[in-house]
């Protein structure tokens, strides 16, 4: 079995949600016993969040950058960032290791793909929404066509990841809403919904949705069992 690296703590909530992923998956294809070798360098998420409103992305990108050669160091042949808003710094994070990094958007996209859709629509935090380091994956190396929510509603689902998801919040009325921003996207044409940020399938579920949901904290960590176990027999 390959050894994964994990980029966590941004925050700890979705990072316990892939570490419980990795290893059930494991469990359920090697046996009862079995589980996922990994590490995991987790970062303290305040200040990541400090950094990210003040728009210090050359510190950001420093310190992702030092945790993945720290994480190849230790013996992993595989690194995962365990969030969708810090593949803004992807490629210099690959360019910065040997070993390969896994992209958050390419197994989600395959799987949207794979299911017959090619216009969607993407949830996450105002950084991932509005600038192009992600949509433009999606669009240039995917052949997706990305919708994002309006202004108002961009704002209100960058809030409830910020202000309630990643402190472990869960409400009803945060849900109702994000199912008033998922319908208006399947309004406009949206044949399917990607939540774009790690922590909003702790908020929403495929019933919340008039459209399939794609939930990238899942797919992402489906996509490294696959790549740790691709040598067993």
């Amino acid at each position: 079995m390959h050894m994964i690296g994990l980029i966590g703590g941004m925050s700890w909530e979705s990072s316990a949600e892939y570490y419980r992923i990795l290893n059930q998956g494991v469990r359920d294809r090697l046996g009862p016993t079995a589980s996922a070798q990994c590490l995991l360098w987790s970062f303290d998420f305040s200040h990541i969040e400090r950094l990210q409103h003040q728009g210090d992305w050359t510190g950001l990108t420093k310190l992702m950058i030092e945790a993945a050669q720290r994480l190849e160091a230790g013996g992993a042949d595989v690194l995962l960032i365990c969030t969708n808003t810090m593949h803004r710094m992807a490629e210099a994070i690959q360019s910065a290791v040997a070993i390969p990094l896994l992209h958050i958007a390419d197994p989600t996209a395959e799987k949207i793909k794979a299911a017959g859709f090619h216009r969607v629509g993407l949830l996450g935090t105002a950084f991932t929404m509005e600038q192009d380091f992600y949509k433009g994956r999606l669009r240039d190396q995917h052949g997706l066509a990305v919708l994002v929510p309006e202004e108002e509603d961009r704002a209100l689902v960058h809030r409830i990841i910020y202000q309630e998801l990643v402190a472990g919040k869960v409400t009803s009325q945060s849900r109702d809403a994000y199912r008033g921003v998922i319908a208006r996207l399947a309004a406009q044409g949206a044949e399917a919904i990607i939540l774009g940020c790690t922590e909003i399938m702790l908020l929403v579920k495929a019933e919340d949705s008039p459209v399939p949901l794609f939930d990238t904290t899942a797919l992402h960590a489906e996509a490294a069992i696959t790549w740790a176990l691709k040598d067993q027999p």
